[in-house]
């Protein structure tokens, strides 16, 4: 047994607890199981694995109390937002529940022989998705439930078919022990094959690298850092059998303010902007962490109006120090970019300074400046958007064009300007996996319509989403049958 280092928000010292470390004997079980599961787990009807979710859902909702203490002693996370965790968790469930109830998701397609077509016979074609097998899913740091152990990917994974072992971040281990818990319930209430789901626990990340490697894995669900989901991608490519990893890594969300929407509410989309980056204490993948703002009178004063909001805001307690530190880390980058600080809200005094604090803090730089450095542009995890000043349509398309893809893009706009946006939302549409008009990218709905994802580097794969039912396509192949009969083929095709 190995005693973890869990974090009171209040107090940041340990709370008493353990958890037992994964061995490399118990990964390779877990990977055998897995793999002897996804047979019988793949064949079974929809209303199934259907059934499977539901109880995790409703395990959830049971065990809300002991998770959501456990969860808040761990993240720093106040107790508000892990309860919103455990309803959005569940409803991802249920959502992907009702998805799998019929076999409309799986887009069986047949295309019906014709031996008497000249001048030559016509195959019996049918076509439908299928599972690829087990999957590994990797925590967030940021999401102890909504996206970690029983959080979208496993959600997905399990509807499309595939088992699944999750790795638990080292950030949350009590709480993703206790999810693990009702996720092995639930198998075992509704009679679920033995080695459907099972729980990797480390405080590095060997064993992590280890489960990539396993054979039966044949996909990877990550959400976290640029540089984590890269080295998973280098792991899994450098297989002897190369396997697909679907990596959602962030991005800084460019928010398009434009001269219209200034004068006609310009403190209205000010507050709404603030509120935005500062949600969360900024520990959002989706937090506006760039603001394109005209040059100008209504310019400065919708600035002043940021800062002041943010220079009268405290700090928040954040997920816990490494990501505090790499929050202050990425502040003195923005600054070395040439980022000028405009604004930053009062530290907290004593010793609770010490602890994992977010600062806010508001930034300014030229537009122009963005373009030839990098640095301006590159995501700073807490609560800070940086300010690029521009000048007309002109240099906004420009800024738009030398975007790296985003996983959101928002605009800010009236309506007697939206005649003249379509040149920059086809831009933005290449670039982002969300548009945004007059509304605020924080907040992921769930719902069979969203897509979270994005052109790389902001997912591995910009093709795919992490939350919506679409989510379901990652984890699933197509299949063709030839000239099969009825009686040999799955029940999808005949």
């Amino acid at each position: 047994m190995s005693a973890f280092v869990a974090l009171d928000p209040r107090t940041y010292q340990a709370l008493p607890g353990e958890f037992e470390t994964t061995t490399a004997s118990e990964l390779e079980r877990l990977a055998t199981a897995a793999r002897a599961a996804f047979g019988p787990y793949s064949r079974l009807p929809g209303a199934e694995r259907a059934r499977f979710l539901r109880a995790v859902a409703d395990g959830l909702e049971a065990a809300a109390a002991p998770i959501t203490a456990r969860a808040v002693g761990e993240s720093g996370l106040p107790e508000g937002r892990i309860g919103g965790e455990v309803v959005r968790t569940s409803n991802q469930l249920r959502m992907f529940a009702r998805l799998i109830e019929t076999d409309a998701w799986l887009d069986p397609r047949i295309d019906a022989g014709d031996p008497e077509r000249v001048p030559a016979p016509k195959p019996d074609v049918r076509s439908f998705k299928r599972p690829l097998g087990p999957v590994a899913v990797f925590g967030a740091s940021n999401f102890p439930l909504a996206f970690s152990v029983a959080g979208g990917d496993t959600a997905s994974a399990l509807a499309a078919g595939c088992p699944v072992i999750a790795k638990a971040h080292p950030s949350h281990p009590g709480t993703s022990r206790l999810v693990a818990d009702v996720v092995l319930a639930a198998a075992r209430a509704t009679g679920m094959p033995a080695g459907v789901f099972g729980l990797v626990q480390e405080p590095g990340h060997e064993l992590g690298q280890a489960l990539v490697l396993r054979p039966e894995i044949k996909a990877v669900g990550f959400t976290g850092s640029r540089a984590g989901g890269e080295a998973l991608m280098r792991l899994a490519a450098a297989r002897p059998t190369p396997i697909p990893v679907y990596a959602e890594m962030g991005s800084v969300n460019p928010v398009f303010v434009l001269p219209g929407a200034l004068a006609a509410r310009s403190e209205t989309v000010a507050q709404g902007l603030f509120a935005s980056f500062t949600l969360g204490v900024g520990q959002f993948c989706t937090n506006p962490g760039v603001t394109l703002v005209p040059v100008g009178q209504a310019g400065d004063r919708f600035v002043a109006r940021l800062a002041e909001a943010t220079n009268a805001a405290g700090a928040g307690v954040m997920l816990n120090r490494a990501v505090c530190d790499r929050y202050g880390q990425g502040l003195v980058e923005l600054a070395a970019a040439g980022g000028r600080p405009v604004a930053r809200g009062a530290d907290l005094g004593g010793a609770d300074a010490q602890g994992a604090h977010g600062t806010p803090t508001l930034w300014e730089a030229d537009i122009r400046a963005a373009t030839t450095e990098p640095g301006l542009l590159a995501e700073v995890f807490g609560p800070s958007t940086l300010v690029l000043r521009y000048r007309d349509m002109r240099e906004l398309l420009e800024f738009a064009e030398g975007l790296e893809g985003q996983l959101t893009a928002t605009v800010q706009a009236e309506a007697d300007e939206l005649e003249g946006l379509a040149p920059l939302i086809d831009v933005l549409a290449e670039r982002a996996g969300r548009l945004i008009l007059n509304q605020y990218p924080t907040g992921v709905e769930v719902g069979p319509a969203m897509v979270h994802g994005g052109p790389y580097p902001a997912t591995s794969d910009g093709r795919s989403t992490s939350v919506g039912t679409h989510a379901i396509d990652r984890f699933t192949r197509l299949v063709a049958y030839q000239n099969f009969p009825s009686e040999l083929l799955p029940a999808a095709l005949r």
